[in-house]
C-alpha cells in the first residue's frame, strides 16, 4: 500500500511538471498566429447602394479574434471608416448577417454594420453625414473591407456601391428653358417603365433628392428631383415661404409628357415639409397623381417663422394660402405612404403618420403608414448610408437634434425602402 502512494504521489509530481513546462512553452510562443488563408467573401461585389451585400471571413483558425473594418472617401476627399470585432466559430467563419460583434462602430447583427456605422476621421460623428458626391458625377463609389488578425492585415477587398444603371440618363432643367429647377433621370432606353416619380425635400432647400431619383431611375422609374426654393438657379424663391402649388402641378407634367409608359401612375414623395405639398398635390390633383410617400410627415401648413411669434403659410393655390390642419386626403386617387420615426424629436411625424393611415382616399380605402418606434427625423431614405443625428439650421445657426440613434434609423432605413420601392412600382 505504501509502495502505492509512493507512485501515486510520483505521478502526480510528474504530471505537475509536464503541464507546468507545457504551459511555459505556450508562454514563451505568444498568442496563436494569425490564420494565413483568411479572405472575404461577397455574394455582390458590385451592388447599388441600396442592396444589402452578404459579407463573410473564411480561412480562420477556430475561435480566431479578427477586427473587420470599412473605409470609404467621400466627396470632399475625407475618409470613413466602420469596424467590428469578431470571433471566428468552429469552422473558422465569420458571417456578418449572423454574429454580434464583441464591439465596434455598432454593436447589432447587422451584416450591413460597416456601411451604415462609418464614422469621419475627423469632425464630429453626430454632426457629420456621408455624401460620396452627386450621382451624376460619381456614379459609383468603393468601400475597402479588411481583415486585421494577430496586429497585421491578413485580407482585405474591394466592394462597389452604385448610384445609377447603365445607360440611365439625365437633364439638368432650369426655370429660364423649362419652369422648373430640377434634375430629371430617365431609365436607360428598352427598359421597361414603371411609374414616374417626383421628388423633393423639406426646410433644407435645394435638391437634396437626387439620389433617390438615381436609384429609382436605375429600376425603371422617370424620375424628377425637384428644388422649390433656395436653389442653385436663378427664379425661385430664397426661403420657404408662399410656395405655389402651381409649380409642383407644372413639374408633374413635364416628368409625365417625357416618362412614357406608366405616367396615369404618377407619384410624388416628400419629405418633412415638403411632405404636406405631396399630400397637397394628390389631393388636389388626382387627375394627375396618384399615390404619394411622406416621409417623416406633417399634416398642418401654417407654421411658426424662425425666431419669431407669427405665423406664415408655406404654400399657396390659385394665388391664396393655403391654411388646412389636418390637410384633407378624401380626394386622393390611389394611397398617401407615411413613413415615420417614433423618436422624432424635430416634430411629431409619428402622430401625422397616424393621422394620414386613419384617413381615407376617394374611394374609401385607407391610407397606409410605416411607424418605426425608435427612430428619428433622420430615419428615412435610402439605407446603408453613414449619417449623423444632428443638423444645422442655417435660419437660426443652431445645431437641431433629429432623435433616435444612428442603429435605429439605419433599421427603418433598410426596412422601409424597399416597401417604398414596392409600393411605387405595383
Amino acid at each position: 500500500m505504501r509502495r502505492t502512494g509512493v507512485r501515486t504521489a510520483l505521478g502526480a509530481v510528474l504530471m505537475a511538471l509536464l503541464v507546468g513546462a507545457a504551459g511555459a512553452a505556450c508562454t514563451a510562443e505568444g498568442p496563436p498566429k494569425a490564420s494565413a488563408s483568411a479572405r472575404i467573401e461577397v455574394d455582390k461585389s458590385t451592388a447599388f447602394v441600396d442592396e444589402p451585400v452578404r459579407l463573410r471571413v473564411t480561412g480562420l483558425h477556430p475561435d480566431e479574434r479578427v477586427t473587420v473594418t470599412s473605409r470609404a472617401v467621400d466627396r470632399d476627399g475625407l475618409a470613413w471608416s466602420g469596424r467590428a470585432r469578431y470571433t471566428a466559430d468552429g469552422d473558422g467563419v465569420v458571417d456578418l448577417s449572423r454574429r454580434r460583434p464583441a464591439s465596434g462602430t455598432f454593436q447589432e447583427t447587422d451584416g450591413m454594420g460597416l456601411f451604415w456605422s462609418m464614422r469621419p476621421h475627423k469632425g464630429e460623428a453626430d454632426e457629420s453625414w456621408f455624401f460620396p458626391g452627386a450621382p451624376t458625377r460619381r456614379p459609383s463609389y468603393e468601400v475597402r473591407l479588411s481583415v486585421r488578425g494577430g496586429g497585421r492585415e491578413i485580407a482585405h477587398r474591394t466592394v462597389t456601391r452604385r448610384w445609377l444603371a447603365d445607360g440611365v440618363r439625365h437633364h439638368r432643367l432650369t426655370v429660364a428653358d423649362d419652369q422648373v429647377d430640377g434634375l430629371l433621370f430617365l431609365p436607360a432606353p428598352g427598359a421597361a417603365r414603371k411609374a414616374p416619380v417626383l421628388l423633393f425635400g423639406g426646410s433644407e432647400g435645394g435638391r437634396g433628392f437626387d439620389q433617390e431619383a438615381a436609384l429609382l431611375a436605375s429600376r425603371g422609374h422617370p424620375a424628377l428631383s425637384l428644388c422649390y426654393f433656395a436653389c442653385e438657379g436663378k427664379g425661385r424663391p430664397k426661403e420657404l415661404r408662399d410656395i405655389e402649388l402651381e409649380y409642383f402641378v407644372r413639374a408633374a407634367r413635364l416628368l409625365r409628357s417625357r416618362s412614357g409608359d406608366g405616367s396615369d401612375k404618377l407619384a410624388v414623395m416628400g419629405a418633412s415639409r415638403g411632405s404636406e405639398a405631396a399630400q397637397l398635390l394628390a389631393q388636389y390633383h388626382p387627375e394627375l397623381v396618384r399615390d404619394a410617400v411622406a416621409l417623416a410627415p406633417g399634416t398642418r401648413t401654417v407654421f411658426a417663422a424662425a425666431g419669431s411669434a407669427e405665423n406664415h403659410v408655406s404654400w399657396t393655390r390659385a394665388g391664396r394660402p393655403v391654411r388646412l390642419d389636418p390637410i384633407p386626403l378624401d380626394r386622393v386617387r390611389g394611397t398617401v405612404l407615411a413613413v415615420a420615426g417614433g423618436k422624432d424629436r424635430l416634430w411629431l411625424s409619428a402622430d401625422a403618420a397616424a393621422s394620414i393611415a386613419g384617413r381615407t382616399n376617394a374611394s374609401g380605402a385607407r391610407h397606409r403608414a410605416l411607424t418605426y418606434e425608435g427612430a428619428g427625423h433622420g430615419g428615412v431614405g435610402v439605407p446603408y448610408q453613414a449619417s449623423g443625428r444632428y443638423v444645422h439650421d442655417q435660419a437660426t445657426d443652431q445645431w437641431v437634434d433629429l432623435g433616435g440613434t444612428p442603429a435605429d434609423d439605419a433599421e427603418a432605413k433598410a426596412d422601409s425602402w424597399p416597401r417604398i420601392r414596392s409600393f411605387l412600382s405595383r
